[in-house]
């Protein structure tokens, strides 16, 4: 746990949290069940929150579930992550403007927005965040839309204290315990949370809070609840030495597990629609029907679709063992040359909801050679 100032909030001091986020000006966002998953979505109370939910994922497979314990944040993830506040599946980039004298005349569009307090966010999630900010803040064309959403975000993360069948945080490097990129950080246990802060904003809503410090039992406590998360996990990427993980994909390009796994895979893009790192995107343009104005507009794509790939009259990637072959092969493979890191974070969306259950861990073991199973020792 960090060395930073651990203080003990009680239950009951979680709404005056909420309270203390708006007064800063912040719409705050946070987990609820809806439709048979917890999604994020507005929160302006903490009856909204999950209380005593668990959910059971298997690949291809997601169940809430009922649990004794009274706790807000008994579950691994839903299909969101933090990318949809931040990347939005549609908005407009630049209009457009036809003048009495027919002149165009082009707009920025820059959306106003009420800065985000985001509850809950987790280290998979966070990991994904700093990877989506080299995308559109630390490229050489950094995205204005997406930076000032950025920067106004503030985050409420959660240690993990449950992880599902499908999580393998602890194989990616990226969890379960929280290490960056927040600015309060709260880990649940029995009768509140340990919570620290991240960020001179952060401290200064828990001075407003008036919270007393927690003990070094409360301390313990949260130290163990992430000792007890990241034990739960069986799943793994294959090779403790994920560059090579690269090369080993590249020189397998011809492998016949490809072949294997498209005739599976549907084409669906389900995986890059809950993935919190894949930014692929189109850009499509909407006009008026008077042809006065249209609208330049942004919207999440896949590599597994046909037109992903056209490229002069033809497309690339004509087959599904091509198109699973590049989502795969980026995600853990070229994403190293382009950013230096992979880009899965180990959060297991993808696995939770393909449709037919594919779970990237078992393609990688087949082609590694290696197990996706991590082998606990016997006490």
């Amino acid at each position: 746990m960090s060395t930073k100032i651990s203080y003990f909030m009680p239950y009951l001091k979680l709404q005056s949290l909420l309270h203390a986020l708006c007064d800063a000006g912040y719409s705050c966002v946070g987990p609820q069940v809806r439709d048979g998953a917890i999604v994020y979505d507005v929160l302006n109370n903490v009856d909204q929150l999950p209380w005593r939910i668990r959910d059971q994922q298997t690949p291809g497979g997601y169940q809430l579930e009922k649990i004794s314990e009274h706790k807000a944040f008994a579950f691994a993830n839903g299909p969101q992550a933090i990318k949809p506040l931040l990347f939005k599946p549609q908005e407009t980039v630049w209009k457009v403007k036809r003048d009495n004298e027919g002149k165009l005349s082009f707009q920025p569009h820059q959306p106003e927005e009420q800065p985000l307090a985001m509850i809950g966010a987790r280290s998979c999630d966070l990991a994904a965040m700093t990877i989506q900010d080299k995308v559109f803040i630390e490229s050489a064309h950094p995205d204005p839309r997406y930076k000032k959403r950025r920067e106004h975000l503030f985050i409420v993360a959660v240690n993990c204290s449950y992880s599902s069948n499908n999580c393998f945080c602890v194989s990616a490097g990226t969890g379960p315990e929280v290490k960056h990129s927040f600015d309060i950080l709260m880990t649940e246990i029995n009768d509140g949370f340990v919570v620290i802060s991240g960020s001179e904003r952060g401290q200064a809503i828990l001075d407003g809070l008036h919270l007393s410090k927690a003990k070094a039992i409360q301390c313990t406590k949260a130290s163990n609840v992430v000792e007890h998360t990241a034990a739960m996990q069986t799943k793994r990427i294959p090779l403790d030495n994920k560059q090579g993980l690269r090369d080993l994909l590249f020189a397998n390009l011809n492998h016949s597990r490809w072949e294997e796994v498209a005739q599976r895979c549907l084409s669906c893009g389900n995986c890059t629609s809950v993935c919190p790192t894949c930014f692929c995107h189109s850009e499509v343009e909407k006009p008026s029907l008077d042809g006065s104005c249209s609208e330049h507009q942004r919207e999440w794509d896949s590599c597994f679709t046909a037109g992903h790939s056209y490229l002069s009259g033809k497309v690339i990637r004509e087959d599904t063992r091509k198109r699973y072959r590049q989502w795969l092969t980026h995600k853990v493979g070229s994403w190293f040359d382009q950013f230096d890191t992979s880009g899965c974070v180990g959060c297991g969306r993808c696995v939770t909801w393909c449709p037919v259950g594919i779970d990237m861990t078992e393609e990688l073991a087949a082609i590694s050679g290696e197990s996706n199973v991590r082998i606990k020792e016997s006490d």
